[in-house]
């Protein structure tokens, strides 16, 4: 792995918009609804919802809202929700992914383009931006919660891909398609995992100045501000 910067940048996305628990709960209530509906219902089968009801408990959603939105997904009168994902040229040539899930597309598209209008930066040609990341699954474990090696073995042996960290924790990077499988492995031998998210990670790095870092901050949280957004990435290599 090259370095660190890109896993300040997925930290960042976890920053502004994770700090209102009512965008958290909707959020994850669009997991559960979304994944009963692609695998149903039960959970032992269903490892999507597994995740999301994992997701659930970590925010303190309350049971009955849990159990609401499993229900709700049940019933044909619930819309599907749709993931979207949408490319953008920030400042100074950054790349910018907002990855989101709505049950209204025209209203997602309207808010993106606010968004720019605001904040500057434009919309880009599908593939134009996202060739420079590579989508991998990231298990974030805290340091307090394993022994590096021990779960470096594990990790690999349950089919992880990559092994890194950050000052706070150890990061097993998987294929995307193996992620809830290889969250599940180790969690079986007793490592607890804080998260466990698809992630886009640069290949190439951009670096700001001060000013241009700031203009793509300020884009980057009125896009998180937007409801239906999930994630924002992005590869500007500094946000100081």
């Amino acid at each position: 792995m090259a370095g660190h910067s890109k896993w300040a940048n997925i930290k960042h996305k976890k920053g502004k918009a994770d700090a209102k628990k009512g965008k958290v709960f909707s959020r994850v209530a669009k997991e559960i609804i979304s994944a009963v509906k692609v695998s149903g219902p039960d959970p032992k089968a269903n490892p999507r919802l597994r995740l999301a009801l994992q997701k659930a408990r970590a925010a303190n959603m309350p049971n009955d809202n849990v159990e609401r939105n499993i229900k709700k997904a049940s019933s044909d009168d619930q819309a599907s929700y749709d993931e979207v994902t949408y490319e953008l040229y920030g400042h100074g040539g950054v790349g910018i992914i907002v990855d989101a899930m709505t049950d209204n597309r025209n209203r997602l598209a309207s808010e993106i383009r606010i968004a720019t209008n605001k904040r500057g930066g434009s919309q880009a040609a599908q593939g134009a931006v996202s060739f420079n990341f590579d989508r991998r699954g990231v298990i974030t474990i805290s340091k307090d919660k394993a022994i590096e090696d021990e779960l470096f073995l594990h990790a690999s042996e349950a089919g992880a891909e990559d092994f890194d960290s950050t000052d706070e924790a150890f990061l097993v990077i998987t294929e995307p398609t193996q992620l809830y499988q290889v969250k599940e492995e180790i969690e079986k031998l007793g490592f607890e995992a804080d998260d466990a998210a698809l992630v886009m990670i640069p290949k190439v790095t951009v670096d700001c100045d001060e000013e241009t870092a700031k203009s793509n901050l300020a884009l980057i949280e009125w896009l998180e501000e937007i409801e239906d957004v999930d994630e924002v990435f992005h590869n500007m290599s500094d946000e100081e």
